[in-house]
C-alpha cells in the first residue's frame, strides 16, 4: 500500500518492572481496511493499544496516529471499545450516549439524533429509556459499540466487539465495522473469535510473549502456513493414489490427502477422476485457518508442538513472519 498510514507503530517496547510486557512491536494500519491485533492472553495487545491510545508511554519506540503524535484533536477522531466496558451503569441508554456523544464533539442535537438511528438499527430502541445496569450483557454491548462510532470515528479501536452477542446481533455489529472500512476508515479489533477474524480482517498482526511473530494479509498467513495437504469431498471409495502418502477422513464426505514430495495434485486428481470409483465435488489445496494457526504458534513457542502437528512450528527464535 502507497497510502499514509493512520496508525505506525515501530519499535515499541514497554516494561513493568522486570517484566517486559511489549518487545520491539511494529505494525502499521492503513484507511480502508480492518487490521486484526490477535495474540493470547497476557501477550501484550491491551499494552499496545494502550500505548496507541496515549494512555501509557512506551519506553522506547515511535507511534504516530492519525498522521503525527496523539493530540486532542487526533483523540476526537478515535474511536475505542476497551475490553473493561466504560458505561455509567445509573444513567438511562439514551442520555449515556448522547452525554459521551458530546464528550466526543457533537452537539446534543446531533448526538441525540445519531444515537436514536443507532438504537433502532441494533434493535434497542425499546430499551432507550432503560438504566444500563438492567440491560443484558448482549444490550450493553451493543450499546458500547454505539458509544465508539456514534461521533463517526476515522480510526475505531474495539477489543472484542463479538462478545456476548448471538449470530444475529453479531452480524449487525459486523455490518457497522465494514461500513466503516467502505467509508475509508480504519477499524483496529481484537477477538479470540478468529472465524470472524478471518472474514473480516484485511490483515493481522499476532502478539505472542510480547513480540509480533506474524503480521501480513490474512490470505497470505494462511497460504503461508499450508503444508502439501488437499481437502477432497464426495462420495465412493477412495484408495490410496500414486503420490499420496497419507489418507485421512474427517467427515462423511470430506478426506484430508497427505502428498508425497514433488507430488503434482494434477495428476493426483486425474488418478482419482479416472479410477472411477469416486464421484469429486471438490479438490482443492487445504488452508489451515486462523484458529489453526494460532494454536500452532502457541504451542510451539510454548514448546508445546506434538510430532503430528498439520502445520509449521514456530520457534521463540524465529525471526517476524512478514508478507
Amino acid at each position: 500500500m502507497t497510502t499514509t498510514p493512520f496508525v505506525s507503530v515501530s519499535n515499541l517496547r514497554k516494561c513493568f518492572g522486570q517484566k517486559e510486557a511489549v518487545q520491539d512491536v511494529s505494525f502499521d494500519v492503513f484507511p480502508g481496511e480492518v487490521f486484526g491485533l490477535l495474540g493470547p492472553n497476557g501477550a501484550g495487545k491491551t499494552t499496545t493499544i494502550r500505548m496507541i491510545l496515549d494512555l501509557f508511554k512506551p519506553d522506547s519506540g515511535r507511534i504516530e496516529v492519525l498522521g503525527g503524535p496523539l493530540t486532542q484533536a487526533r483523540k476526537d477522531r478515535i474511536g475505542y471499545m476497551p475490553e473493561e466496558r466504560g458505561l455509567y451503569p445509573h444513567m438511562r441508554v439514551l442520555d449515556c450516549l448522547v452525554y459521551l456523544g458530546k464528550l466526543k464533539g457533537l452537539n446534543g442535537r446531533l448526538a441525540r439524533q445519531r444515537s436514536e438511528q443507532f438504537l433502532e438499527r441494533l434493535e434497542l430502541s425499546e430499551a432507550r429509556r432503560q438504566k444500563i445496569e438492567t440491560l443484558s450483557r448482549g444490550m450493553t454491548q451493543k450499546v458500547q459499540v454505539i458509544a465508539a462510532v456514534l461521533h463517526q470515528p476515522d480510526l475505531l479501536i474495539i477489543d472484542e466487539p463479538f462478545a456476548n452477542l448471538d449470530p444475529v446481533n453479531a452480524q449487525l455489529v459486523r455490518e457497522i465495522i465494514l461500513e466503516l472500512r467502505g467509508q475509508h476508515k480504519a477499524v483496529i479489533m481484537t477477538s479470540h473469535q478468529l472465524s470472524l477474524v478471518e472474514s473480516l480482517c484485511d490483515r493481522i498482526a499476532m502478539i505472542h510473549q510480547g513480540r509480533v511473530v506474524l503480521n501480513g494479509p490474512v490470505a497470505g498467513v494462511r497460504r503461508q502456513f499450508a503444508r502439501n495437504i488437499l481437502h477432497l469431498s464426495g462420495s465412493g471409495q477412495l484408495d490410496l493414489l500414486p503420490g499420496v502418502s497419507h489418507i485421512e477422513r474427517r467427515t462423511a464426505t470430506d478426506w484430508y490427502l497427505t502428498l508425497a514430495p514433488q507430488a503434482d495434485p494434477q495428476a493426483i486428481l486425474h488418478s482419482l477422476v479416472s479410477t472411477g470409483h469416486f464421484t469429486v465435488d471438490r479438490f482443492d489445496l487445504a488452508l489451515p485457518s486462523l484458529d489453526e494457526i494460532f494454536v500452532q504458534i502457541v504451542r510451539g513457542q510454548n514448546g508445546k508442538a506434538g510430532h503430528n502437528d498439520l502445520y509449521p512450528q514456530l520457534t521463540p527464535d524465529l525471526p517476524v513472519r512478514q508478507l
